[in-house]
Order: C-alpha cells, then sequence, then structure tokens
C-alpha cells in the first residue's frame, strides 16, 4: 500500500489529495481499531498460535477470536495452517506490522496518549458517523 502524494487527487489545488486514494489505507487502519484485534496481533508478534492458545491468553471466547481472526486474515494481516484438527495462526508480514505497531506507539507518547480524550474515537465512544462528529475542545483554553 502506498499513501497518495499531494496532487495526487483530481484537483488541481496545491497539496490536494483524492480521498478515495486513501480508502485502502483507511481500510487498514479501520481493521486495526479493535483492541482484540491488536492483542490478536500482539500474541502473533512472538510466534504462532492457535485458536485455543489466544482464547486462554486472552480471556476471549473462542467464537470472537475466530471472528477478529477471520477478519485480520481477509485483511490480509494473519494466515493459517493446518496442524492435525487445529490451525495455526501467524503473521502474514510481521515486520511491516511491528513497524507500523511501533509508530503507532511513538505517536501517542509524543501526543500524550491526546487521543484518549477524542470525543469521537476517544475511549469510550461509539464511532459516530461523519456528519455526527463532535467538536474538539481546545485543551489550552479549557484549563
Amino acid at each position: 500500500m502506498t499513501m497518495p502524494t499531494p496532487n495526487a487527487g483530481i484537483s488541481d489545488e496545491p497539496g490536494a489529495v483524492d480521498p478515495a486514494a486513501l480508502a485502502p489505507a483507511a481500510a487498514l487502519f479501520h481493521g486495526l481499531s479493535d483492541p482484540a484485534r491488536l492483542a490478536i496481533l500482539q500474541h502473533l508478534s512472538v510466534g504462532e498460535h492457535r485458536v485455543r492458545d489466544l482464547t486462554e491468553h486472552l480471556g476471549l471466547a473462542q467464537s470472537t477470536v475466530s471472528a477478529h481472526l477471520a477478519c485480520l486474515r481477509d485483511c490480509g494481516l494473519v494466515n493459517s495452517r493446518p496442524e492435525g484438527r487445529a490451525s495455526m495462526f501467524s503473521l502474514t508480514t510481521a515486520p511491516e506490522l511491528l513497524a507500523v505497531l511501533a509508530t503507532a506507539e511513538q505517536l501517542l507518547a509524543s501526543t500524550g496518549y491526546a487521543v484518549e480524550l477524542c470525543p469521537n474515537y476517544g475511549i469510550g465512544t461509539t464511532t459516530p458517523d461523519a456528519e455526527y462528529l463532535k467538536p474538539h475542545v481546545d485543551l489550552e483554553t479549557a484549563q
């Protein structure tokens, strides 16, 4: 996946980007947006796991883990191979995925984890449709 560069869009305006060109990146971030999927990916970063192993480690139901693994497989982030009656799951592109996750951690740290307070996507919120996005409070003037 390559992120579009400025002027890669349909507009002649400097710095304009075609929103449709960003759709694959948005889909990737949406695929990574669930804490359970991130936990599964973290567990798989140390090696292969069976669904049973992941349910024990994460304390999630087997059906939940299986559904998240199916999502991650459909996104191209994990694959599986049969081993007896079980399937062994692993990351498809471990170095790249781990680099994205490490960079995300650095970004969170450099922003002071401010995204946790976002009225639209912060902890404890439900994802609104675009027309219902809430305005952000200016944290400097709110103090």
